[in-house]
């Protein structure tokens, strides 16, 4: 019998939690204008745009994202973010180091699960 196909699912307990690292470290540029500045300047790694951010926030920071070529990874409300970073809602996180960056991506792609 052929075992049934994996689907990815992302972790958004521990993006949080990778998210509060990296504001400990000072290595996110947190809200729109301070990615939007970071994309422009490439210090942005990767990108996470909270589930139910507006579309304004997708005509100012997601298409700037794809067209610099930054990863993008779909995260929890902007509730759950803001409150893991201790600010009210947060529609979109730039991080600013390499390392987190790929395990931010990795948590967000990378759980694997059998249904």
């Amino acid at each position: 019998m052929k075992p049934a196909p994996r689907r990815a699912r992302p972790q958004p307990e521990r993006v949080l939690g990778l998210l509060g690292l990296g504001q400990r470290a000072r290595a996110l540029a947190v809200g729109v204008e301070p990615v939007r500045a970071g994309l422009r300047s490439d210090r942005i790694h990767c990108l996470v745009v909270a589930g139910d951010a507006s579309p304004r926030t997708h005509d100012k920071v997601v298409r700037l994202a794809n067209a610099r070529r930054v990863p993008l990874i779909p995260g929890p409300s902007a509730e759950a973010i803001g409150a893991r970073l201790g600010r009210p809602a947060v529609q979109v996180v730039g991080v600013l180091d390499r390392a987190l960056a790929a395990g931010i991506l990795g948590a967000g792609e990378m759980a694997l699960t059998e249904d």
